[in-house]
């Protein structure tokens, strides 16, 4: 029995020994067969991207990342300027919002100078006027008044006159005193000063010298004092108006204030003069440059902020009153030296900040950096470059396109 058992046991045993080595032949085959398939594979796709990196703009460095490659005369024709990356102090930077006012010094409320009845509207809101150009006409029972009293100084002038050359010729002939000559003078210089100060009266209500000489009643112009944009109209047709209510008002919107509120804080970096950028929703690429012109001597209790007056220039009226806008003050850099590009060379693609660094001639990796602060057209870079490397400081735009259109060509692919 113990002799059947250990031939039992010798048999399974060389079995299992067999199934063993078997197994270990297939794994090795399998895997020499595995790498010699991946090899070849790799050696097909390495030819592949060698051969299309000698063809196209882009390839791939030693990580992985895409390259652009563009020749010296192309970055030239492109704009695309590359410099060295260096440590630089950075200005600092206030930022508060505040809203678009027209200048208050460039406002104008146009109304009459006398009542009267309006019988014609020759502008309408938001039209723009020139300095003298009629808005309205008035009819007014006060102008005919005056007209009246102008008319009589004119008649007394010329019946004054009439009575001193008469004198004078009898005085001439001797048959009146030369006395009367002297009354007569006199009453002729004061019938002339009455019509001069009524024709400045009909003057000063807009009448003109023409307006006297025509054989008509002439209405009551009301004109523009300035230049600028009507940005406000109450003048209607039949309607009676007078020196204390405002037919239109006029704004020259060439230039505007913008107020903002200055932290308490603050107050020891802001000064009257200072050089102001300002930017609204509605334009957000456009940088609007202005100056404080004003601070105010009062601290507000409850925000403690004080007021700021921008003013700033506004070619094309593109600022309007009562925009939201957001204002960044320069102040003088205290900060130690960092690295910093031009706004410029940092491109956003896919939600990511990237620059192109060139680490040879013609060739440009893009890189993902992390911005920190700008100011004054430069923007700190936190993280992702180094001192000293070289990067594309203009032209970041071209070198993106080209990197969308390589990805565009790999897809379609």
């Amino acid at each position: 029995m113990n002799k059947k058992g250990i031939i039992i046991g010798l048999i399974l045993a060389t079995a299992l020994c067999g199934g063993v080595a078997y197994r270990l032949v297939n794994s090795t085959a399998g895997g020499e067969h595995a790498e010699h398939a991946e090899a070849g594979h790799g050696e097909e796709k390495g030819g592949h991207a060698e051969g299309k990196e000698e063809k196209g703009h882009e390839g791939h460095d030693e990580h992985g990342a895409k390259l652009i490659k563009m020749t010296a005369e192309v970055q030239k024709q492109s704009g695309v300027a590359v410099a060295a990356v260096k440590k630089q102090q950075l200005a600092g930077v206030i930022s508060a919002t505040g809203k678009v006012e027209a200048n208050a010094d460039r406002i104008a409320h146009v109304s009459p100078r006398i009542s009267g009845k309006i019988v014609a509207v020759r502008a309408s809101l938001g039209d723009s006027v020139g300095s003298g150009q009629v808005l309205a006409t008035l009819d007014s029972v006060e102008l005919g008044e005056a007209l009246s009293r102008y008319h009589q100084s004119k008649t007394r002038l010329s019946l004054a006159q009439s009575n001193m050359e008469r004198v004078k010729a009898l005085v001439d002939k001797k048959i009146a005193a030369r006395k009367e000559i002297f009354q007569a003078e006199t009453d002729y210089k004061t019938a002339q000063t009455e019509m001069h100060t009524d024709q400045e009266r009909l003057s000063l209500y807009g009448v003109s010298a023409g307006d006297l000489k025509a054989d008509r009643k002439p209405l009551l112009p009301v004109r523009s004092p300035i230049s600028g944009v009507i940005t406000e109209k109450h003048a209607i047709v039949g309607e009676l108006a007078d020196p204390a209510k405002s037919l239109y008002t006029v704004a020259d919107l060439s230039s505007v204030w913008v107020m903002v509120d200055i932290h308490e804080k603050d107050l020891v970096k802001v000064r009257r003069g200072q050089a102001a950028t300002v930017v609204v929703n509605a334009f957000p690429e456009t940088k609007f440059r202005g100056r404080i012109t004003y601070l105010a001597d009062v601290v507000d209790g409850a925000t403690r902020t004080i007021k700021a007056r921008v003013e700033v220039a506004n070619p094309g009226r593109k600022l309007k009153p009562e925009m939201f806008a957001t204002v960044e003050l320069a102040t003088a850099s205290d900060a130690p030296a960092v690295i910093a590009v031009p706004e410029e060379a940092v491109q956003e693609l896919e939600g990511k900040k990237l620059v192109f660094v060139s680490e040879k001639e013609g060739v440009f990796e893009p890189r993902q950096v992390e911005p920190g602060r700008a100011s004054g057209g430069m923007v700190e870079i936190l993280s992702g470059i180094r001192e000293g490397e070289r990067l594309a400081v203009r032209g970041g735009f071209v070198l993106k396109s080209e990197l969308q259109k390589g990805e565009i060509e790999g897809h379609d692919h």
